[in-house]
């Protein structure tokens, strides 16, 4: 008999909700075949069966949130299907109850939440939580109801869903911004229309990009780069460099290694800000904007200013082609100085895109397309793609962003290293 554990994706992770069973009680399964699907709050990953057998038994079912190392499923040799111990024999069991914290010498008078309101219409209805849930509300004095659907089995708030809610709270005191991203919207519901909850991974874009849009003032700077000298160069080499590394030489790389030079000359665009405390990393880790059709992933390439043209493109490829197979790590996603959005890869033109916190800053990459251009007052046909970044206004200012930009376009439109 093989347990099946919620598995550790990453130093910070502590628990994972389980999104997919790909097999059921009485399915063979083989070692390393995909079990289920699992998502926490950095990346959603597939979990291998740990050996070969038959699935006797799941303890919990898609949607529970489940602490790490806790045993999800047996695998045996089919002698007990249906006959594991649990709530129900064989059957999916709800998951441990939450525990809770040491009582405290006096009970704590309840707490206002920081914005109170008078409670929803729907308020009477019964909210499915836990009693540790139900305490922690009433001490802080919030309607659960509120919170609408958790994200526990069934709707069910967990300690994480008020935990999450009473931070977002103390943020929106502070800031004097909307709490939460997912405010009610009653008015929404009109007409004939079909209602799904959002996936755990859209969720938690929905927060980060409520959060950075709270947290950091956007500016946005855009320059004109010519790409015409790549352009020629990757056009002359692609077929040879696909047939000696077994990979398509894209624009990407060209941009990212001209940025990795630009965040070692400007070292406060290669930086996070926390609190008062500017930090500026020495390392230049580069997040790469994924778009996944269940949403998007910045995994990371670390010390992307120590890669070669080649070993830039391996990066991007490897991340990508990983990030859409849900085989990247938690760590692989973390960790980043600088972030950027390749939007040009859609043919998109132009964007601003949001800073990807607690990074201060982003580089957008618009379509390499052919353009009528002035040299020299005659028009000439070039290929050029717009540069946007948006950087914190905290800490950067419009000249040193424009002379970030600069040092980008001096690289593209006078690249001089050799592409094999």
């Amino acid at each position: 008999m093989a347990e099946v554990v919620m598995p550790q994706m990453g130093e910070s992770i502590v628990e994972g909700t389980i999104t997919k069973w790909l097999k059921g009680p009485g399915d063979k399964v083989e070692r390393d075949e995909v079990l289920f699907e699992i998502s926490t709050d950095k990346v959603d990953s597939e979990v291998p069966s740990p050996d070969s057998g038959v699935l006797e038994a799941i303890f919990f079912p898609e949607g529970e949130t489940v602490e790490i190392n806790t045993v999800v499923a047996v695998i045996g040799d089919g002698s007990k299907v249906g006959k594991h111990a649990g709530p129900t024999a064989g059957a999916v069991a709800p998951a441990p109850a939450e525990t809770a914290p040491a009582e405290p010498a006096k009970e704590a008078e309840p707490t206002p939440a920081p914005h109170p309101e008078p409670a929803p219409a729907d308020s009477g209805k019964r909210v499915h939580s836990s009693p540790l849930v139900r305490r922690i509300a009433k001490e802080k004095g919030i309607d659960l109801a509120r919170l609408g659907k958790g994200t526990g089995a069934g709707g069910r708030i967990t300690k994480k869903d008020i935990l999450a809610y009473i931070e977002s709270q103390e943020r929106a005191a502070a800031s004097g911004l909307p709490a939460t991203a997912f405010p009610p919207a009653p008015e929404a519901r009109f007409g004939d229309f079909d209602a799904e909850p959002l996936s755990a991974m859209r969720q938690s874009i929905a927060e980060h990009m409520v959060r950075t849009k709270r947290t950091s003032p956007h500016v946005s700077t855009v320059h004109a780069v010519d790409c015409t000298n790549i352009a020629k160069l990757r056009n002359a080499a692609k077929d040879k460099f696909l047939e000696q590394n077994g990979t398509k030489l894209t624009f990407l790389p060209f941009f990212l290694q001209a940025a990795a030079s630009a965040l070692k000359a400007y070292p406060t665009v290669n930086a996070s800000l926390d609190g008062k405390q500017l930090i500026k990393h020495n390392d230049v880790n580069i997040g790469v904007a994924v778009a996944l059709d269940w949403g998007l992933i910045v995994p990371v390439i670390r010390k992307a200013d120590e890669l070669s043209l080649l070993g830039m493109q391996r990066a991007v490829n490897d991340l990508a082609a990983r990030a859409r197979s849900k085989a990247l790590k938690p760590d692989e996603i973390s960790q980043g100085t600088f972030s950027v959005s390749n939007y040009g890869s859609y043919n998109s033109l132009l964007a601003t895109p949001a800073i990807n916190q607690p990074q201060v800053a982003i580089l957008g990459i618009g379509s390499v397309t052919k353009t009528p251009v002035v040299i020299n007052d005659a028009i000439a046909i070039r290929s050029m793609a717009y540069l946007t970044l948006s950087f914190d206004h905290r800490v950067t200012d419009g000249a040193i962003a424009d002379l970030f930009l600069e040092h980008i376009r001096e690289i593209v439109e006078n690249w001089s290293t050799p592409v094999l």
